[in-house]
């Protein structure tokens, strides 16, 4: 949802860009900003206590307290009592433990099994957990003995769900089936799906089972009947979680690519075989169990290839993506007590709010790295297990006390003076405070200014962090009952003018000159906008054109180009001067000069060796006090507009055939070709002496056969490399 600060930027922007169409950009002279503003900013920093916005806007996390440190590496289920005692387990070791509602940690009871994977309460609060591999379900009591209360004769049971009339349904592994087992422990199949795995269950409103599956990818209403119903068949391997909300929709979590095996760290546990059937002999072969689905393998969460998205099937059916992870795994989906969705996830414990079908929050963000289960509590309070390691925390009510975000380090990439810090967002009858910090290292651990007083105003104050090269800003968010709320901070800072650089001239081919360059006759007539809500953000250098026109023949012209650049992206001008090797006063070519290219008329210089000297200017961009030049001057090179001479020119006949002779001489330039031609023939290429063209003189000696009786005219012509030719002719009679 966009607020007032986005549009308020928008229209700043838009003047700013058509500003920019009107007249040339410089920036050093003027201040540049740095904003923070989008959830891709603020998440690069540093988060205490901090909820983030998909839209970029940052407020209290609810407050969390650590209620339970099971010790074991797993937690992978959570149940409540009707007096508020928590029960959970996990693995390795199936353990089943409680947290009375006062805070009494207890391990209950301890099951035969590796793992416990589902813990349920029934209406009497008795308590029944299921361990795998193996499955049985245990009947726990509040002296921790247990009893086994019913076995499905399946590897795995995953999820477990009381109806209100006292059924408990049992999602189960290696066959994909669903128990149904009433309250005296008697229970039979109840739906046989086609999957190996039903994962995960839940129960609506309608006394329909929800069920998902792997490896298809299946989420099924199941009626109380017994019927089937496939409501989507999403793009992944595995649905981990499946939930009901107030209003009927269902929310389903699938994780992993349906079109390849995740990956797993290790080798799941050696699959047992299963007991024989009833009715088949035991000497017959026995089927070997399926491996479980990888996102809870003995060992831990994998990284599981193609991420995880989450649908919301609207009560008519309609499937809907309401939020997507390319990195994290979703293993939990539980409700907060406004009805909003929870998404509990790792490999980074993060815990996501689903505020509407297209925006989220970074709801909280827990020690551990995955995030397992919720349990709703009393008093508006939320439960959470997680793993590695296995705990179980409490979640509000109400928000955190106090929070901090550290931002990045931001890079002005030239040592600057800090301006104005100010930030736009709402107080609440909070506080919220802005310090900062600066340095000349790009880690700020160590030797880097302090943090500097807090700056508690909106409209800012300026930093008085010393000047550098690197920044960084810490926000401090502060509740009286209310979050407040932060939307963007913004740092104004002037990098110091860093004179041009001239990295290298180059003489271009004589007798072409570069186009006259056009000049703009008022505002240009398009304007490129970024990408929408991709807006500039920071005064970023002006990235030049440094390529050059095509050049055109033009008989004396010669000219130059260059490569220049200016760190803090000012428009340049140049000067351009020239002088023989030999003197020592340059002389104007052409000043205030804005492409990186000149031409020029070497007919008015003498002939010899010269250099020019370009001067780069960044006056465009700065104050006189303030601009900076630096010089280049080129390698020596040559203007030459004479053409060769051509000396000693005869022409000796013997019998028909005719031997002609001749020498070629230039003061400056390579002879570069030589032609001939018989009574006005067309013009033939002959070769020198030798037969390379690499000297300022050359010889030639071309002899013709079969030449008629007569009197001939013989013509040559010679070139030098700049284009520079003489004639010169010999009559044979």
């Amino acid at each position: 949802m966009p607020n007032s600060f986005t549009h308020s930027r928008g229209f700043v922007l838009c003047a700013a860009l058509l500003a920019t169409a009107a007249a040339p950009i410089s920036r050093a002279a003027h201040t540049r900003t740095w904003v923070q503003t989008d959830y891709e900013d603020f998440e690069k920093g540093v988060l205490k206590n901090l909820s983030l916005r998909s839209d970029g806007r940052l407020t209290l996390a609810p407050r969390s307290e650590e209620r339970f440190d099971s010790t074991a590496a797993y937690l992978w289920t959570l149940a409540q009592d009707s007096k508020g005692n928590l029960y959970t387990g996990g693995g390795p070791g199936a353990k089943v433990y409680r947290v009375s509602s006062s805070g009494e940690k207890k391990t209950l009871a301890e099951l035969e099994g590796v793992e416990i994977h589902a813990v349920a309460v029934d209406s009497h609060d008795r308590v029944f957990a299921a361990t795998s591999p193996d499955g049985k379900i245990y009947k726990v009591a509040a002296d921790g003995k247990s009893e086994v209360f019913y076995d499905p004769k399946a590897k795995y049971i995953w999820a477990m769900v009381f109806n209100p009339q006292g059924d408990l349904f049992v999602a189960t592994g290696d066959k994909g089936e669903v128990h149904r087992v009433s309250s005296d422990g008697k229970g039979k199949v109840f739906f046989k799906s086609d999957e190996t795995h039903v994962r995960s269950l839940a129960l609506d409103g309608k006394g329909n089972l929800i069920i998902g599956t792997d490896p298809g990818g299946l989420v099924l209403r199941v009626s109380p009947a017994g019927e089937g119903f496939v409501l989507y068949n999403m793009a992944k391997r595995e649905i981990t979680a499946v939930a009901v909300a107030k209003d009927g929709s269902i929310y389903a979590a699938g994780v992993g690519s349906p079109s390849a095996s995740p990956s797993v760290p290790a080798p799941p546990p050696t699959p047992a075989p299963v007991p024989p059937a009833a009715g088949m002999s035991p000497n017959q072969p026995r089927v070997t169990a399926a491996p479980p689905p990888t996102s809870l393998v003995s060992g831990g969460p994998a990284p599981i290839a193609g991420g995880s998205d989450v649908y919301r099937i609207h009560p008519d059916g309609h499937p809907q993506k309401v939020f997507s992870t390319a990195q994290e795994i979703v293993y939990a989906i539980g409700f907060e007590t406004e009805g909003r969705a929870l998404i509990g996830t790792g490999n980074k414990g993060f815990i996501y709010r689903l505020d509407s079908d297209g925006l989220y929050t970074a709801w909280l963000n827990v020690a551990p790295t995955q995030v397992t289960a919720f349990a709703p509590g009393r008093d508006g309070k939320i439960y959470a297990a997680t793993g590695n390691v296995g705990k179980v925390f409490e979640i509000g009510p109400g928000p955190a006390a106090e929070g901090s975000i550290e931002s990045e380090v931001f890079d002005a990439s030239l040592f600057s003076l800090w301006g104005r810090v100010s930030f736009k967002g709402s107080l609440n009858g909070g506080s919220i405070a802005i310090r900062t910090r600066s340095g000349n290292l790009d880690r700020p651990e160590k030797n880097w200014s302090a943090w500097s007083d807090a700056i508690g105003s909106a409209e800012g104050a300026r930093a008085t962090s010393p000047p550098a090269r690197f920044f960084q800003w810490k926000a401090t968010l502060s509740s009286s009952g209310k979050s407040p709320q932060l939307d963007a901070v913004e740092l104004a800072y002037l990098p110091r003018n860093v004179a041009p650089r001239l990295e290298e001239i180059e003489i271009t081919p004589a007798n072409y000159r570069f186009p006259a360059p056009t000049l703009p006759t008022g505002p240009s007539q398009t304007l490129s906008l970024p990408p929408l809500g991709k807006r500039a953000r920071t005064g970023s250098s002006l990235s030049l054109d440094s390529g050059t026109p095509a050049m055109q023949y033009a008989k004396g012209a010669i000219g130059a180009r260059w490569n220049a650049v200016d760190e803090n992206g000012d428009a340049m001008i140049y000067s351009v001067q020239i002088r023989g090797v030999k003197e020592s006063e340059w002389k104007l070519l052409k000043d205030k000069v804005r492409e990186k290219h000149l031409s020029w008329d070497s007919t008015a210089f003498p002939d010899g060796e010269y250099q020019i000297r370009v001067t780069a200017s960044d006056l465009p961009g700065n104050t006189k006090e303030d601009a900076l030049e630096a010089s280049l001057v080129s390698d020596p090179f040559v203007i030459d507009n004479t053409p060769p001479r051509i000396t000693g020119l005869s022409a000796a006949p013997a019998g028909r055939k005719l031997t002609i002779r001749w020498k070629a001489a230039d003061a400056l330039s390579v002879i570069a070709k030589a032609e001939y031609s018989v009574d006005g023939g067309d013009w033939t290429l002959v070769m020198p002496v030798g037969k390379l063209s690499d000297s300022l003189e050359l010889d030639y000696d071309l002899t013709l056969d079969d030449v008629a009786p007569g009197e001939h005219t013989i013509a040559v012509r010679v070139e030098d490399e700049n284009n520079n030719q003489t004639t010169d002719k010999v009559v044979l009679k």
